[in-house]
């Protein structure tokens, strides 16, 4: 029985040593195979030595590390400590120079916060001056100066106080002036940059040679007016003003007491010619109707003038001239003078009738534009309407100018419809008058002259 244990257990042993024996060789006895067992049973407890002296070096070095860890969290502890000490007595400390400067400003501080508003409400003022073009400098000090005194850690000295009122009092002399500048530059109409002489007027208003010029405070730049005011009246002043020396007393100047207000609102108002253009086509046409009826009750009104005086003229005379109408009347009377006077009268009606056309010539025409104007005047009204109501349909109520192109043509329109009719009324009234009194007068002498026929026939019958 102890045989085969034996055996068992050799065969185990060898069945374990394979691998060894796969790499140094296959044992062919019991004593190999028991050599190489003890030779691995060996190296494996040499291994097994080296891993636990490793594993207890790097718990030793843990060991360290935390320890130094524990020491370094000591020191910041005491560290935060200290600190904590410092802050709570620098706030104490704060506190108390705090107090104390609030017992030596007293009054002060008020009055800090005084010059503060008044440096920024100066700054505010000053940018929109006319004054500025000539000191930009000042902004930035008035900013700094109101930056400083909102800061509670900071106080404007005795020279800033001085240089603040300084300011304000050239700023209160220069709006009382009239100041020639001279070599500035002038922004023109058309975006270019001229260098010639400025007038400024006191806070009003800056001039050129002929031109109105205005100030934009954003840029602090001088610019041309895109419109100027009523030539002559407005801009000839300028000159005057531009070229008036010491000593030659009051001149007369168109003064915007808006600082430029008005000025600027010239750009935006249309002239004669851009109002009649709001009238379109139906303003076109009753301007030329206009003009046609004026020019011929004009002519008319010469024409008729002119057969008036000749006809008065030939009544002072005896002999007839046939260079007037009732000159012609009276050739027939005397070219019919024995003729009876249902005869005489015939032929002095159909006279008076030949030189009726010529006398009345465009009377009507002009009637009926004095009656068709103020009718295509009504009609540019209603178009104007029409295109107004669109537009609301279209965009709404929100944005007035959207409707302003229909309003203007509605009312530019009737404007000029009332403004053709009324003069061609008149006219067509005097023409009218002056052609009737010379009709008047042809009829009453042929009457005459059949009543002095009549008697003629009559006294030569009773005889």
């Amino acid at each position: 029985m102890k045989i085969y244990r034996i055996l068992s257990l050799a065969a185990i042993a060898s069945i374990i040593a394979a691998p060894v024996h796969a790499q140094e060789g296959e044992a062919r006895t019991l004593g190999e195979l028991l050599e190489l067992v003890e030779q691995g049973r060996a190296r494996d407890n040499q291994a097994e030595i080296q891993r636990i002296a490793e594993f207890e070096q790097s718990q030793a070095n843990q060991d360290q590390l935390l320890n130094d860890a524990e020491d370094q969290r000591q020191s910041e502890e005491a560290r935060s400590d200290r600190l904590e000490t410092t802050f709570e007595e620098n706030e104490l400390l704060i506190i108390d120079v705090t107090g104390q400067l609030d017992t030596r400003l007293g009054s002060l501080r008020e009055l800090f916060g005084v010059l503060q508003q008044v440096a920024g409400d100066a700054r505010g003022l000053f940018e929109a001056s006319l004054t500025n073009i000539e000191y930009p400098d000042r902004a930035q000090f008035l900013t700094e100066l109101a930056a400083k005194m909102g800061s509670s850690s900071q106080l404007a000295s005795i020279a800033e106080i001085e240089q603040l009122w300084f300011e304000l009092q050239r700023e209160a002399t220069e709006l009382g002036r009239i100041k020639r500048l001279r070599n500035f530059e002038v922004i023109t109409a058309d975006g270019q940059i001229s260098i010639e002489d400025v007038v400024r007027v006191g806070g009003f208003n800056l001039v050129a040679d002929g031109r109105y010029l205005q100030h934009n405070p954003e840029t602090n730049s001088v610019a041309e007016l895109q419109r100027q005011p009523e030539q002559g009246r407005f801009t000839g002043s300028t000159s005057d003003l531009l070229n008036a020396q010491p000593g030659d007393g009051v001149v007369r100047f168109g003064l915007d007491p808006t600082s430029g207000q008005i000025l600027g609102l010239l750009v935006q108002t249309p002239n004669l010619r851009e109002r009649i253009n709001q009238g379109g086509i139906v303003g076109y046409v009753i301007i030329v109707l206009g003009l046609f009826g004026v020019l011929l009750s004009l002519e008319r009104l010469v024409n008729l003038t002119i057969a008036g005086r000749k006809v008065t003229a030939q009544l002072k005379k005896e002999t007839p001239t046939d260079d007037n109408a009732l000159g012609r009347v009276l050739q027939v009377h005397h070219a019919n003078r024995q003729a009876d006077t249902e005869t005489l009268e015939l032929k002095l009606g159909e006279a008076i009738l030949k030189e009726t056309p010529a006398l009345q010539r465009g009377i009507l025409i002009i009637k009926v534009i004095s009656v068709v104007a103020p009718l295509m005047g009504l009609l540019g009204t209603v178009t104007g309407m029409i295109n107004t109501f669109q537009a609301i349909t279209l965009f709404g109520t929100g944005d007035p100018r959207m409707m302003a192109g229909g309003i203007s043509q509605a009312l530019v329109t009737t404007v000029l419809g009332l403004t053709v009719a009324i003069p061609t009324v008149l006219l067509h009234t005097v023409v009218s008058g002056r052609s009737r009194r010379i009709i008047q007068i042809l009829q009453e002498q042929g009457a005459g002259i059949v009543a002095e026929q009549s008697e003629k026939l009559a006294e030569r019958t009773t005889a």
